[in-house]
């Protein structure tokens, strides 16, 4: 008896294991929610470029610049509010970076491609910007770059101070960087830079390696904004 029960908490245990592995997939705070198998998934591995940089943008800020009449669809008037977005993911060199390089790849974004990164990405205009200026300077496809910059975001947890968007507030750069860094193990200050537009927040950098590793970039800082403190509007 004792050996068919055996047998049959052996037949249990997978069963098991799937409950656990489902319940550890919903992220906490800023991170992005994976699937096991975006866990293990191999990273596409980018050439002719040093590292990455993921760019961060405060939506707020770019939308009072550029949309104020909230017409677009990142910026619309009552509807999603939206915080930092992914601005792009951009090859780099250790001195300087690349752009609008050559490519066997067709320029164009097709819709149903860059329809599937509008979590991210929030317009099909800036997937196709970012594509031509950035992604064809990744040595990747354009499945494999986009991709890539899924799994660039879902390493990172926003801390929480920079999920809000209903007021419009004051914060430190240091403070900014600081809360990155407690949130995202293995993250110093030297691998963050948060640049600014006038008093305004406009951009959070975090940079990586080639394999998706937090890495740091000393001439990504050399760009960071030089003010103490930024503005963090809120959303419209």
């Amino acid at each position: 008896m004792r050996f068919v029960a055996l047998i049959a908490a052996e037949r249990l245990l997978p069963a098991f294991v799937a409950l656990f592995a489902i319940a550890g997939c919903s992220g906490d705070d800023g991170s992005m929610a994976a699937s096991p198998a975006a866990n293990t998934e191999a990273i596409p591995v980018g050439t002719g470029f040093d590292f990455y940089v993921l760019s961060l943008s405060w939506s707020p800020s770019w939308c009072k610049a550029n949309d104020p009449q909230g017409k677009t669809d990142q910026c619309e008037t009552g509807g999603r509010r939206r915080g930092l977005v992914v601005h792009g993911l951009w090859p780099q060199y250790e001195r300087d970076y690349p752009e609008n390089c050559p490519s066997q790849a067709p320029r164009r974004v097709p819709e149903a491609l860059g329809r599937q990164y509008l979590d991210l990405i929030p317009s099909m205009g800036l997937i196709g910007h970012q594509w031509r200026k950035h992604g064809t300077c990744s040595g990747l496809g354009q499945a494999d770059y986009f991709a890539v910059t899924r799994m660039a975001r879902e390493r990172l947890t926003i801390p929480p101070d920079l999920l809000s968007t209903g007021q419009s507030r004051n914060l430190s750069v240091s403070s900014i960087e600081s809360a990155f860094v407690k949130k995202n193990p293995g993250m110093t200050q030297q691998m963050i830079a948060v640049t600014c537009e006038g008093r305004l927040l406009d951009e959070v950098r975090i940079c990586f390696d080639k394999e998706l590793n937090f890495r740091t970039c000393p001439g990504v800082d050399s760009r960071a904004c030089r003010r103490s403190a930024v503005v963090l509007p809120s959303a419209q």
